[in-house]
C-alpha cells in the first residue's frame, strides 16, 4: 500500500482555508500583520507560508498542536519577543504558538518589518557570505 502524501495548498489562501478554530484565527491574524508590515511576497514553500523580500523572510506553519512563525534572522530579533527560540540553519529562530497564546497584530507586525528591514541590510539570508 502507497503512503498517504500531503499534497501542498495551491495558494496561501488554499492554505489558510484549510486551518480550522484558533490556529485558523491566529494565522489569520499573522498573516495580515505580515502583509501589513512590508513589501513582501506570499508564497507556498515546504509545505507552508512563506514570506520573501531579497530573500526569505519569514513563515508561517500551522501543525496539529502549534503555529510556527519562524524568522530567518529570528536570532536578532529575540529582544523583542522573547519567546523567540534559536534553532536551524542560518540564524534562524521561531515563536511556538499553542492554543491560548497571544501575539498581537501589532506585535507581529513589528517583527515582520524588523525582519524584512534585516533583508534590506543585509541581503538574502541564505546566501552565504
Amino acid at each position: 500500500m502507497a503512503m498517504k502524501k500531503t499534497v501542498p495548498a495551491e495558494s496561501p489562501d488554499a492554505y489558510v482555508q484549510a486551518i480550522a478554530g484558533w490556529r485558523r484565527t491566529l494565522v489569520d491574524t499573522l498573516r495580515k500583520s505580515v502583509l501589513a508590515a512590508g513589501k513582501v511576497e506570499e508564497r507556498i514553500k515546504w509545505g507552508h507560508l512563506v514570506y520573501f523580500h531579497e530573500g526569505p523572510v519569514l513563515l508561517i506553519r500551522a501543525e496539529d498542536a502549534r503555529v510556527l512563525f519562524g524568522f530567518w534572522r529570528g536570532k536578532r530579533l529575540r529582544d523583542l519577543d522573547e519567546r523567540m527560540k534559536a534553532g536551524g540553519k542560518y540564524e534562524m529562530a521561531t515563536i511556538d504558538l499553542r492554543e491560548g497564546d497571544e501575539i498581537t497584530a501589532a506585535q507581529a507586525k513589528k517583527l515582520a518589518k524588523a525582519a524584512i528591514a534585516l533583508n534590506v541590510e543585509l541581503g538574502d539570508p541564505t546566501r552565504l557570505s
